[in-house]
């Protein structure tokens, strides 16, 4: 299926920008360069990083860093679903086996 893209116009850091973007991505897309913002407007009101380029890179690094996290954090709790699963799952096999 064939979505049909969308400008979308984002404001970060002062800066706008058009991206294409699918009707449905557009709410997530717009949240995106939100939390983008922040993170750059953190970084250059902190004083420690100078520079748009600099401040963009922290700011990617920052967010790909917390969604490493997040993934991780989600596999972990993947793992421990999956073995919850598995052991209800032979428990309920032992009672029906042996009503």
């Amino acid at each position: 299926m064939n979505k049909k893209l969308q400008p979308v116009s984002l404001t970060i850091m002062g800066k706008e920008y058009k991206i294409a973007c699918a009707p449905d991505e557009q709410s997530d897309l717009i949240q995106s360069a939100g939390q983008l913002d922040i993170q750059m407007r953190q970084m250059r009101d902190s004083g420690k990083v100078a520079g748009a380029d600099r401040i963009a890179v922290m700011a990617a690094l920052n967010l790909a860093h917390e969604l490493q996290l997040m993934k991780s954090q989600n596999a972990t709790l993947n793992q421990t679903l999956n073995e919850c699963l598995a052991k209800m799952t032979h428990k309920i096999e032992n009672i029906l086996e042996n009503p």
